[in-house]
């Protein structure tokens, strides 16, 4: 039935479609009935898929993952579809419009999505106060903060950025993450680099232990980093104390596509995500579990469609798992379906 559904809303700009869809969905989620009635079609019934990670207690270990609801918009209606956790943002400092439109591109024949968002977002005071009221409501949903920093912000104040997101959505989320391995923002992957990184975890971490109850601080690389790189996020993590990685975001590459090479020229650059990216990301999340001998918590994302793609990142080491372009492309049961297979 959904692939009748996506069939139709393929045809329309997938940007457009995003936002027509979840606005459809806020509006069935927003009577008790309604709700009910998504919740009892999509929630995960296994009661044994319960996780604590990193201190926190995950319904199931299926999150969506950051990009998806940017605003923390649509946390009542993700909620219902049955997800364990959801990360917010990428929230920045300032709003941003991010980079011009068009800058979402399907891939059907790759199950894919580029994107060249470029941090799009309402800024960090917006975010805020919709987190403060959706955590009057007590819910039991896991709630991640990705932070970022401004396109205007210079790298060598980017630490600035990441410590004033930090310091504001601190008593709203649930964990963070630091996102510097997004490619849609000029220059922000060079802050993989350690010497960058060591200056804004470290920061990071020096107000999180300084508060009484800390929070898990995450960071989330690339898939497209050597293994130097990889060798140098293991030490920068157990010395600056990280709760957790994220692996991966998306990619720069091109490579092994179905997609005609025209259509990939003619789309231009962003990140990669979905099918293509599967076999990396899953790569990564084995190499930093071994490194790591499994001491540090891991949330794979990348290329989750099914139980099966699910399986293969849980027995490479992840903990946790985030789905985002599976999600388009397999529609609003996907947790639960996944879940099934567990």
């Amino acid at each position: 039935m959904y692939s009748l559904i996506r069939d139709i809303l393929f045809k329309f700009d997938p940007e457009d479609v995003h936002h027509f869809s979840m606005h459809q969905l806020k509006l069935v989620c927003s009577t008790r009935i309604g709700k009910q009635l998504i919740s009892a079609s999509f929630t995960p019934k296994n009661s044994d898929l319960k996780k604590e990670v990193f201190g926190l207690t995950f319904n199931n270990p299926i999150g969506l993952g950051a990009g998806f609801d940017k605003n923390a918009l649509y946390l009542n209606e993700l909620e219902a579809l049955g997800f364990g956790f959801v990360e917010i943002g990428t929230v920045t400092p300032k709003a941003q419009a991010g980079n011009d439109k068009p800058r979402l591109f399907r891939l059907p024949k790759d199950k894919a999505l580029i994107n060249r968002m470029g941090f799009n977002n309402d800024g960090v005071d917006v975010v805020k106060r919709r987190l403060g009221n959706w955590n009057e409501r007590a819910s039991k949903l896991i709630i991640g903060g990705n932070i970022g920093k401004n396109k205007v912000t210079a790298n060598e104040d980017a630490w600035k950025d990441y410590e004033i997101c930090f310091t504001e959505l601190f008593d709203y989320a649930d964990y963070f993450v630091v996102n510097v391995s997004s490619p849609n923002t000029p220059g922000l992957r060079e802050l993989q680099e350690k010497a960058s990184l060591q200056k804004i975890l470290s920061q990071l971490q020096n107000i999180n232990q300084g508060k009484a109850k800390p929070k898990p601080l995450l960071l989330k690389i690339a898939p497209d980093l050597t293994i130097e790189q990889l060798d140098d996020i293991v030490a920068l993590a157990f010395e600056v104390n990280l709760a957790g990685l994220v692996a991966t975001n998306t990619t720069i590459s091109r490579a092994h596509l179905m997609t005609s090479t025209n259509d990939i020229q003619n789309i231009g650059a962003g990140g990669l995500s979905g099918k293509p990216i599967t076999q990396r990301s899953t790569e990564v999340v084995s190499y930093l579990h071994k490194q790591t001998n499994g001491k540090i918590p891991i949330i794979a994302s990348g290329g989750i469609f099914t139980g099966t793609d699910a399986k293969k990142k849980l027995a490479a080491g992840a903990s946790l798992l985030q789905v985002w372009t599976g999600f388009v492309y397999e529609g609003l049961g996907i947790v639960k379906k996944i879940c099934a297979n567990l």
